[in-house]
């Protein structure tokens, strides 16, 4: 079939139903999004912006370097698609000189489009758009570069990138009915925050859907033991490697991007943040403040409770407890996890380090002392070196099934 080459600006009618568009970058890696629009120039809501981690929506679906669209399943309220190529958040510091090319395939004769070069730091480029003519449907040849990235792109089409907080479900709404996991606006603050997290973030994202997590909000919590036998983890960075995977899953299940930390050294547990804006460097900032001590379990899990308490959200919990030895105080835990049963708190210990964990692995053991809100995930001795995929289904799957119930 014979090809047709689109200048700036150009149009051609589409024949058929169907099509596909197909980015291929030149020099500057790139993702693939599109917007869906309405007739006043605006998205209809967060949704319509169809990306890697919200990947179709009415008609419009997002693969690799692919756009599909299937014009007859478009809502007849959206009056355009819009194809977007932005630079990798993963390289910072990446510009588009020479647009990417895009290819569209359709029943009609094959369109390709180059944009002319760009020279003003754009980040983002609006290939193409797809919009309505009367009865038919158009492609217009657009080229318009964008230097104030995806987040600046999103903003003038009407995304929310500093959306609020989604409300809290009411007690009879199911914790799993939430806005779905790293949505838009999530991701695209990763992407402009914290870019060197948006990989973790996605591949949490992807586990979230595996474990069946998709519509899941929880507030995530991370206690981190500071035995003195795990001071080698801190100095080689291997606790803040751990408490950032942890912050990229977060940003998956809670969109305000900050996660409590407690160390579980003192008598009085030791409370801080970590945050997409100052999570670098965090954990070896943080626990210089705090004495060595015995890994006092117990009270970190109160003091996650009474924070949570206080919140006054009626989310879930997914309390992440860091767990490198036995501990001494094994009947007042299993008391706290009968207690918080019923309270919407799940305990996840993952254990690392050079301690022996047998409480933790055994406590679901036996018939007679089943906990319904608490796992154990063995992350191993490094568990920086555990691959994503395998990481973050150890750290989702359990809590999966227990929202299922």
């Amino acid at each position: 079939m014979t090809a047709a080459m689109l200048r700036k600006g150009e149009n051609a009618v589409l024949t058929s139903g169907s099509l596909t568009c197909t980015v291929a970058p030149t020099g500057t890696s790139a993702d693939v999004s599109a917007l869906l629009v309405a007739a006043n120039g605006a998205v209809r809501s967060d949704n319509d912006l169809v990306f890697y981690n919200h990947p179709s929506q009415d008609g419009v679906a997002v693969a690799g370097m692919t756009v599909t669209v299937e014009l007859p399943r478009v809502p007849c309220e959206v009056d355009k698609i819009i194809i977007i190529a932005s630079a990798d958040p993963l390289h910072p510091g990446a510009v588009f000189t020479t647009a990417p090319l895009l290819t569209l395939r359709s029943a009609g004769p094959e369109l390709h489009f180059t944009a002319p070069d760009f020279s003003a730091g754009e980040t983002v480029v609006l290939l193409a758009e797809i919009y309505r003519r009367g009865d038919s449907w158009k492609v217009r040849a657009v080229g318009q570069g964008y230097s104030s990235g995806l987040a600046g792109l999103a903003t003038d089409f009407g995304v929310s990138v500093d959306d609020e907080p989604s409300p809290a479900p009411s007690p009879t709404t199911s914790p799993t009915s939430h806005a779905s996991a790293a949505s838009p606006v999530e991701l695209t603050k990763v992407a402009t925050q914290a870019p060197a997290l948006l990989a973790p973030a996605r591949q949490a994202g992807q586990a979230l859907v595996r474990s069946g997590l998709t519509n899941c909000r929880a507030a995530v919590y991370l206690v981190l033991d500071h035995d003195y036998d795990m001071k080698d983890m801190y100095e080689s960075f291997a606790i803040q490697a751990f408490a950032e995977r942890v912050l990229a899953l977060s940003v998956n299940l809670d969109d305000d991007g900050v996660v409590p930390v407690i160390f579980s050294g003192e008598e009085e547990p030791f409370l801080e943040e970590i945050s997409l804006t100052n999570y670098r460097g965090r954990i070896g900032q943080l626990h210089t403040q705090v004495d060595w001590g015995w890994g006092n379990v117990t009270q970190a899990m109160r003091r996650i409770v009474s924070h949570y308490q206080e919140s006054g959200s009626s989310d879930p919990v997914l309390a992440i407890v860091q767990v490198g030895s036995e501990p001494y105080d094994k009947a007042e835990i299993r008391s706290l996890l009968q207690n918080t049963a019923s309270m919407g708190v799940f305990w996840l210990f993952v254990g690392f380090g050079r301690g022996k964990l047998a409480f933790y692995k055994n406590l679901n053991a036996s018939a007679s002392a089943t906990f319904s809100n608490v796992a154990f995930y063995d992350a191993g001795k490094n568990p920086g070196a555990v691959p994503g995929e395998q990481f973050y289904a150890g750290l989702v799957d359990a809590f999966g099934a227990w929202t299922r119930q």
